[in-house]
């Protein structure tokens, strides 16, 4: 059957006249997530249910519905449509119009339409045309369903071992969808015709797959392709699954790397206990520490390597299938290259059919990473993966169906404030965020590391999935093909662009040329506000609200670079209260990867930089977050003390000239002093990665005997002068006290100084944002200290405190500076 031009459907007996009585009949508009997920079989099988007559079907953003009966019936009929609704399914508005009864029994699902409005007699009904429309209308990916696994298991079964088995439930939605409404001829389904045995379930009303676009199995619907890699490029169409999986798995088991064709974009799998196996990965991916993932067959794997709370057992077993951050367990048997310097691991369930059936075929955890070089966009398509990935993996296992769009996995991590969100991407996009009010459309482009847009339309904001670092020219070309591809997903043309208040970021760059192209004006955003406003924009907060946006650096409006901010908000308007003391930056964006370079310059600023450690730059990591330091030999050691007594000359030299060391209040770069000078890192292969393992020192008590600060000045902007923490971290190194304790000491010191902070400002509401709130210590010791004090914490949860959730935060103030005449759609700021 084609699917170009799907005719409808009748589901039940074909409409005809009866008396018309007492009918009513009503025209209703439904949003929410009501495509792709059974809800026209729902409706037709309620309306039977209530003895109604009439139809229903896609229509743009929303589903339309006419139907025809008894008054309490209908009264019965809209109250369950909200109330009983099956998940994934849920209703967010229904509207609905009188209509002229017709006196017809029977009831269809008609072919959809891309009309949100004006459709058949319902024109009119509620607001779902225009601004209003509601943004998106699928649900996001979802991993496989009980009853699909069951299926899958099933001996003799007609989908055993089918790795494309889904549901309504269940299965691809947003890495398919060409466009709305949600049918497959608009999916990368469309060329598979359904067999007789599958067309029969999509017709049957009463069936679980009953108009279930991604309906599929081994007769009709995609097949494996085998690929060896570059080096020996022969490639097999249609195997079976078996015996692909069994040619991939003996890769694996000898030690090789596989190349899987995940649900948004290829996956690099590799053997998670093998040493040797992780460790090539890691050469040939040019990933020098950051942690893998890790794909465990179900949650029994997980907690036998992992302690795994309640909230992040949930988490793992949710349709979304994150990579969840977990604690991992002593003396378990993954490759110390997993997780070089971490604590914490990886974990990951199945997220597709595919997954499960090579999970179970392998028998053991998998490391599971993007398909990508470093600083590359994820793969997607067999030609990428040839060209990209041919010379790293030894096998690659692809499918005959195309992904719509790249879609990288989620990651979570459970903090004091519960599940947060630190990427965003397969499993929770396309859900959207709630604006308070309608509004021009709006486009804001993110900032320059963990990219991500948003697009606003409505009263619906969607952040996308994340895209990365816009290091390299591919990377800035998928920033460019999200934007072009979510603006007419979404059909939105943006009156409004919204961009990172630095120039020089290649998104700002971008945005630059798209409000010119599309005639709109350029809000530009500074950093830290965008920070603290993505936080509000979540929790739907107006203000005013005390925001701490701490992150690394980030532009300010003082020419110098912002980090470790406190921001009164309210609106579009945004007052900077307090910050920490700044410091220079010896080396600039070098300190990013070389923590011993902040901590030159803290001890600069105080007159010490004579006390810098002569081994400062030798701590090469930790192990697990133990503290122990990898130690060079005595010759390496005077190789590098004099390279070091150098290095000391030639900063003192830039610092007292000024060049090349500009001055910062990161709260950032102070977590990497501090991780310098304790001997935790002071060389980094990864930003972030010194705090990281700062963090993971930290055992034991929360807010045991904080360092000092103070606070200097008579009114904002007060200055947070961390000098007697620094003192105090000296003198205990000095001592020879534990570094645990003192990463402890310097957390609760922080927590400290926002309450003192938060106690001068005196509101109530507090907003947390910023990439150091992706440390789950430093979360509950800030949200622990001020809610002792008597204050309301929020933090981000499903929007990324790190950079991936600046494009809400400016998305959200060009909205508010619209709504208070600061900018006009086709106008200037």
């Amino acid at each position: 059957m084609s699917f170009e031009h799907e005719p409808p459907v009748e589901m039940g007996r074909p409409a005809r006249a009866v008396a018309q009585g007492s009918s009513r009949r009503v025209a209703l508009v439904v949003s929410g997530i009501v495509q792709g997920v059974g809800f026209r079989p729902f409706v037709q099988r309620l309306a039977a249910r209530h003895g109604l007559s009439g139809w229903v079907r896609n229509a743009g953003s929303a589903v339309h519905i006419e139907v025809e009966g008894p008054a309490e019936s209908l009264l019965a009929f809209t109250r369950a449509l909200s109330e009983t609704t099956p998940p994934p399914a849920s209703v967010r508005s229904l509207s609905e119009a009188p209509r002229r009864a017709r006196g017809e029994h029977g009831f269809c699902i008609l072919a959809s339409t891309g009309e949100s409005a004006g459709v058949g007699d319902s024109a009119g009904v509620g607001d779902s045309a225009g601004d209003e429309r509601p943004a998106l209308a699928i649900p996001p990916d979802a991993a496989p369903c009980e009853a699909c696994l069951s299926e899958l298991d099933e001996p003799g079964g007609r989908r055993e071992g089918y790795p494309f088995t889904s549901c309504p439930a269940c299965g691809p939605r947003f890495t398919v969808a060409r466009a709305l409404p949600y049918d497959r001829a608009r999916t990368t389904f469309a060329e598979f015709g359904l067999c007789a045995a599958c067309q029969a379930e999509h017709d049957d009303p009463m069936d679980r797959r009953c108009h279930a676009q991604t309906l599929a199995c081994p007769a009709c619907g995609p097949r494996l392709r085998l690929l060896s890699g570059a080096t020996s490029p022969l490639r097999r169409e249609g195997e079976p699954p078996q015996r692909a999986l069994a040619e991939v798995v003996a890769a694996l088991k000898r030690g090789g790397i596989a190349a899987i064709k995940g649900v948004g974009g290829f996956q690099l799998v590799a053997d998670a206990r093998a040493e040797a196996a992780v460790a090539e990965l890691r050469r040939l991916k040019g990933r020098e520490d950051r942690p893998f993932a890790v794909l465990f067959g179900d949650i029994d794997e997980v907690e036998v390597r992992c302690v795994v709370s309640p909230e992040e057992r949930r988490c793992l077993l949710s349709s979304a299938a994150p990579i969840v951050l977990c604690a991992s367990r002593e003396g378990g048997d993954l490759a110390p290259s997993v997780a070089r310097g971490s604590s914490l691991t990886g974990a990951m369930l199945p997220a597709s059919p595919l997954h499960h059936l090579l999970s179970r075929a392998f028998g053991g955890p998998l490391v599971c990473t993007s398909g990508n070089l470093g600083g590359e966009p994820l793969c997607i398509d067999d030609a990428e993966a040839a060209e990209r990935l041919g010379a790293l993996a030894d096998v690659i296992l692809s499918y005959d169906r195309e992904i719509a769009r790249a879609c990288d996995d989620s990651v979570v991590r459970v903090t004091a404030l519960g599940a947060t969100v630190l990427r965003r991407g397969r499993g929770l996009v396309p859900r959207t965020i709630a604006r308070p009010r309608g509004g021009p459309a709006v486009l804001a482009v993110g900032g320059h590391m963990k990219s991500a847009i948003a697009l606003a339309r409505g009263r619906e904001l969607l952040l996308s999935q994340h895209i990365g670092d816009l290091d390299t020219a591919r990377a800035r070309a998928r920033l460019r093909a999200t934007i072009d591809d979510l603006t007419v997903f979404m059909d939105a043309r943006p009156e409004l662009v919204a961009c990172d208040a630095h120039p020089g970021y290649a998104s700002s760059e971008l945005a630059s040329r798209l409000a010119e192209e599309l005639g709109a004006p350029l809000v530009r955003v500074q950093h830290h506000h965008a920070h603290v406003a993505a936080v509000m924009a979540e929790h739907r907060i107006a203000g005013p609200v005390l925001g701490f946006a701490w992150d690394g650096a980030g532009a300010g409006d003082d020419g110098t670079l912002w980090g470790g901010e406190a921001l009164l908000c309210e609106g579009a308007s945004c007052q900077r209260v307090a910050h920490l003391r700044t410091f220079a930056l010896p080396g600039g964006e070098r300190a990013m990867r070389e923590p011993w370079r902040s901590a030159a310059g803290v001890l600069a600023e105080l007159g010490l930089l004579h006390e810098l450690p002569a081994d400062c730059a030798r701590a090469k990591g930790t192990d697990r977050g133990r503290g122990v330091v990898e130690r060079p030999s005595h010759r390496e050691r005077g190789v590098e003390e004099s390279a070091r007594a150098r290095e000391r000359e030639i900063i003192d030299r830039m610092l007292a000239r000024g060049v090349n060391s500009p001055r910062t209040s990161s709260a950032g770069r102070l977590f990497d002093a501090v991780a310098a000078l304790i001997g935790v890192r002071s060389s980094c292969s990864f930003e972030g990665q010194a705090a990281m393992e700062l963090e993971q020192a930290a055992r034991g008590a929360l807010l045991e005997r904080p360092y000092p600060t103070a606070i200097r000045g008579d009114g904002p902007p007060f200055v947070i002068d961390w000098e007697p923490l620094v003192r105090e971290v000296l003198l205990d190194v000095k001592r020879g006290v534990d570094r645990s304790e003192i990463a402890r000491r310097f957390h609760a010191g922080l927590a400290e100084a926002a309450l003192a902070i938060a106690e001068r400002i005196g509101l109530a509401r507090i907003a947390i944002g910023g990439g150091c709130f992706q440390n789950a210590r430093l979360v509950a010791a800030v949200s622990a200290r001020l809610g002792a004090g008597g204050f309301k914490v929020h933090g981000a949860r499903e929007v990324p405190p790190n950079d991936g959730g600046l494009a809400v935060g400016q998305a959200h103030i060009a909205s508010e500076r619209a709504a208070r005449g600061l900018v006009r759609a086709g106008g200037k700021e």
